[in-house]
């Protein structure tokens, strides 16, 4: 079947492309004769980026056809490819991915791609991409496909992010890259950053990379680009590239890959193995036996569970954290002016420095002595100096900056004229009923009073105050600049105008707000309570720590369950359970063993005196067992059945409009893996949601291949 004719197929399936254009215009290069270039545009701004359905390649195969004519005849003496204002392309269009049934339907995308990218390389004259803006995926696979390549120093992202989704580079990303700048870096584009939360290059990169031949200014980026093209095409300019390595450096580049592949997935998803055995045998050059295995590896992740629940959860982040479920009218917001953050331990000082960065109105902080004070805002400071450091920011705006935050000791002082005030101090009822009365006599009535609670109850936080309708939860994730995730609760009495007040906020803060009923413990920490509690008891009962931990391998979370025990801190992991327990005794316990960790001043149940952790003897001397020994199949079954049984219930409490939202937190809040899309396509797909619950938590399609 000929190219054009397996474009047409795959573009009946997908009827609702939004189809990229392939414009063809020349110029006449200064001394050098008359250029093509073909222009990508899909014909919407910046904010819709250019990307490849079976339509758009066909596009560009007719403009191929079009040059490569006039290269055969000689009227032209080059080709270049450049895309519209800010961006290149970003690859295939994900939404046609979700579409196709058929491994053969899947196949004809693979070599459809293949086939109109590779005429680029076999055209009579030079080509040459520019990429001018954003570049992922396809979109630098055909620039690959070029003879040389220039880059814009402007241009803000370029990736090959297909691994962090569940697919491989495949129309030439795993087999000419590593071709291009050798195995060792290939390696890190397509493997490492795709797994490290799919890092981005800037153009830079891309040039010190060896990706780009030449890096030129944004602003006049393609005319430079057009000029260099000239002397190349003149010959009064040479480029050389440095020998790739195909030896043993080859080899061991492939070895470290999967050693970073385990860390991060365990062998649970296998995208990033696909990809690596790819570029391994890449090493012998043979381009078309690449491409080839780039075709079977794309059609078998295709009709693989692991991309389809990627690109649900890309989804997720992309659009439903964007437009969040049951948030009210942002007409309703008010203006935030000023913010007051009551505390100034850590996690305030961390709150007040995100204020401050992302609002850029003075934000000032009061606790109970000038000392903690001090320490506080000394904490801002501090972090603004490292970001001018780093060049992050200039002069002027860390001086700006610093003159906005300040810290007094009285409330009345500091809060009066404060649009939003939110209280980061100690994990207690009392205490945090306290401070809003405080902060409820001298604030405005206007001011929004908000709770970083992590498991409390927003209504009884709220409910001796005389105006309750402005108190909402406001539940970050620590670190608090890294985890995306903020967790909004509206209490009982909170009025739409603070909820949606909140909401505004959040969206400037560049959080993944998420609406969430006032339960005990919210989302993330009741279910990773529910989780950690079912492998505690576990432990408890008599299986060895390293089976129970091993359990949950193949979920290819970011951490042990320990370890991220540890990361919380176990005094805050046993108050949480403590909390669950006096809500639901039935489901969560409180572990005598963890409360022996805490009690004995542990900071966890590993010691790390070989660099790798294991477990500390005084910790093991702590831990009374029964006799109960399960199997790791045993622990998994039975841990994933208490997540699932927790979700159902949560949904069934309208703890969250649907399990999308359940899944948006984890990914945003607790790192998650994409690759299963959060949690629960993967209870979906293992059976476990039907065995627990009746049913699935998704429809048929939803993360899944459709029937």
């Amino acid at each position: 079947m000929s190219t054009a004719e397996l474009l047409k197929g795959a573009a009946e399936l997908f009827p609702d492309e939004v189809v990229t254009q392939a414009h063809v215009r020349h110029l006449d290069l200064p001394g050098a004769g008359r250029f093509a270039l073909i222009t990508l545009d899909n014909g919407l701004d910046h904010t819709k980026p250019t990307t490849f359905g079976p339509q758009s390649l066909a596009n560009l195969d007719a403009a191929i056809d079009q040059v490569e004519a006039e290269a055969s005849e000689g009227s032209i003496v080059g080709v270049g490819v450049t895309g519209k204002p800010f961006i290149f392309a970003v690859g295939a269009d994900l939404k046609g991915v979700e579409l196709l049934k058929r491994h053969e339907d899947a196949l004809a995308i693979g070599r459809g791609g293949h086939d109109v990218f590779k005429r680029l390389a076999g055209l009579a004259v030079p080509t040459f991409a520019y990429y001018n803006g954003a570049a992922m995926g396809g979109g630098v696979e055909i620039g690959l496909h070029c003879r040389y390549r220039t880059v814009s120093a402007a241009l803000p992202a370029f990736s090959l992010p297909e691994v962090f989704l569940g697919l491989v580079p495949g129309w030439g990303g795993c087999t000419l890259l590593p071709n291009l700048i050798g195995a060792e870096r290939a390696v890190s584009v397509v493997i490492e950053n795709s797994l490290n939360q799919n890092r981005q290059l800037k153009g830079a990169q891309v040039h010190e990379l060896g990706i780009a031949d030449a890096i030129f200014e944004g602003a006049d980026f393609l005319e430079q680009s057009l000029l260099w093209t000239a002397s190349v095409l003149k010959g009064e300019l040479e480029v050389v590239r440095p020998a790739v390595d195909r030896g043993e450096a080859w080899d061991q580049a492939v070895a470290h890959g999967r050693a970073f592949a385990d860390s991060k997935v365990h062998g649970a998803a296998p995208a990033a193995y696909r990809a690596l055995d790819i570029i391994a045998a890449a090493k012998d050059g043979d381009l078309q036996a690449g491409f080839d295995a780039e075709d079977r590896a794309l059609a078998d992740l295709i009709m693989g569970g692991e991309l389809r629940a990627g690109i649900y959860a890309f989804d997720l982040v992309q659009r439903r954290a964007k437009r969040p479920a049951g948030a009210p009218d942002r007409s309703l917001a008010r203006p935030v002016t000023k913010v007051g953050v009551v505390g100034a331990g850590l996690m305030a000082s961390q709150l007040a420095l995100l204020f401050l960065r992302r609002l850029e109105v003075p934000v000032v902080l009061t606790d109970i002595d000038q000392e903690r004070v001090d320490k506080g805002v000394g904490y801002v400071h501090g972090e603004i100096d490292k970001l001018l450091l780093k060049s992050r920011i200039g002069q002027d705006k860390a001086n700006r900056l610093k003159a906005l935050v300040t810290g007094v000791l009285d409330k009345a002082e500091g809060f009066a004229d404060a649009d939003f005030v939110i209280e980061a101090v100690f994990e207690e009822m009392s205490v945090k009923q306290q401070v809003f009365a405080e902060v409820e006599a001298v604030a405005p009535a206007h001011a929004i009073l908000a709770t970083n609670t992590s498991s409390l109850s927003v209504s009884e936080m709220a409910s001796k105050l005389k105006h309750p309708e402005r108190v909402v939860g406001f539940h970050f994730f620590n670190p608090v600049a890294i985890l995306p995730l903020l967790e909004i609760v509206r209490g009982e009495r909170t009025d739409d105008a603070a909820l949606a007040t909140a909401f505004g906020v959040a969206k400037k803060l560049k959080k993944s707000a998420v609406l969430v009923k006032d339960a005990p413990a919210f989302v993330v920490n009741r279910i990773l309570t529910r989780f950690m509690g079912e492998i505690q008891n576990v432990i408890d009962e008599g299986t060895p720590v390293e089976v129970a931990e091993r359990a949950v391998e193949p979920l290819g979370l970011p951490m042990s369950p320990l370890v991220l025990l540890e990361l919380v801190g176990p005094a805050i992991g046993l108050h949480v359970s403590e909390t669950l327990h006096r809500a639901f005794p039935a489901r969560f316990t409180v572990s005598e063993n963890l409360a022996a960790v805490v009690k004995a001043g542990k900071r966890g149940f590993y010691v790390y005196d070989s660099g790798a952790p294991e477990l500390d003897p005084e910790v093991a001397a702590l831990l009374k067992q029964g006799d109960t020994v399960l199997t790791e199949e045993q622990t998994r079954e039975r841990v994933l059945d208490a997540v699932a049984q927790e979700i159902g219930l949560m949904l069934a409490e309208g703890v969250v409009a649907e399990a999308q939202d359940i899944d948006l937190c984890l990914i945003t809040g607790a790192g998650w893996p994409f690759h299963l899309g959060g949690i629960t396509p993967y209870l979906d797909r293992e059976g476990v949601s039907e065995r627990v619950n009746g049913k699935p938590f998704l429809a048929p399609g939803v993360a899944s291949v459709p029937a």
